[in-house]
């Protein structure tokens, strides 16, 4: 439950880097699977795409969450960039509007998107990249608390000083690149901390890293293109992670950040 009073699931499918094509049938994967929520932004170019599996799914447009951002480079004009995103998508509204990153503007930006939740075409507002410091200096300046940040998230970079402050502030945190990031993932997966408690479970890697994530109460959009990837990044109620598995996990924190958005 986000502080807007809308419900958003809890983990979903992350669309950075997939072209039109590839982002239509991962959605329309994710959706077969009983996935909800998709994350997507204008500079990611696939919203048409994203809006496209939406309307031919089948499924009732109120179950579905779609996110998408305003990149810096449309801060100077807000409402336009808005009403792009709506008229690309497709989708009657938009479930949340992130500010892809801190840049020139970001507070008129935000104001605007203020504005769009009045009117009817934004349901949720928030930030993507925003960390303790940003927050502080903007969260003074804003008139509807963001009701999410999305930050890179990884147990090689866990946030364990931001993830709380951002929760005590009644606003839900999201993960992207849970498992590092291209570039990245086949070490993570494939770190012994990781695989043994998967092996003791009798899991994956990916599934443990997500079902880590969900226990810190931390929103997951792994991205995939593979549907039998996306399955099984849904299955993560039928094992929990014991107090020690999740200690160990923690202590795999590197601070190693893999992108700057």
């Amino acid at each position: 439950m986000l502080n807007s009073g809308y419900e958003m699931p809890i983990m979903g499918l992350g669309t950075y880097s997939l072209s039109d094509e590839e982002c239509y049938n991962s959605v329309t994967a994710l959706l077969n699977a009983g996935g909800r929520l998709i994350d997507t932004a204008y500079i990611y170019d696939n919203e048409a795409a994203v809006g496209r599996a939406v309307r031919d799914s089948g499924v009732p447009r109120e179950e579905i969450f779609v996110i998408t951002k305003l990149y810096p480079n449309q801060f100077s004009n807000p409402e336009e960039a808005i009403d792009l995103a709506l008229e690309t998508l497709n989708i009657e509204y938009i479930d949340m509007m992130l500010l892809h990153h801190p840049g020139d503007g970001d507070v008129q930006a935000y104001h605007a998107m203020e504005q769009a939740v009045k009117a009817g075409k934004i349901r949720s507002i928030g930030l993507s990249n925003w960390y303790v410091e940003e927050l502080e200096e903007f969260l003074p300046q804003v008139n509807i608390t963001p009701a999410l940040v999305q930050n890179e998230i990884h147990p090689y970079y866990q946030e364990n000083d931001v993830i709380p402050y951002i929760q005590k502030l009644g606003i839900t945190v999201q993960g992207w690149y849970p498992f590092g990031g291209r570039g990245h993932t086949a070490e993570l997966l494939g770190d012994e901390t990781i695989s043994a408690i998967a092996k003791a479970h009798g899991v994956t890697c990916a599934q443990v890293i997500l079902r880590w994530n969900l226990q810190k109460g931390v929103v997951v959009i792994p991205g995939s293109a593979n549907p039998e990837h996306i399955r099984e990044n849904l299955d993560l109620f039928g094992f929990e992670l014991t107090e020690d598995e999740m200690n160990r996990i923690n202590a795999l924190d590197r601070n190693e950040k893999h992108d700057w958005y």
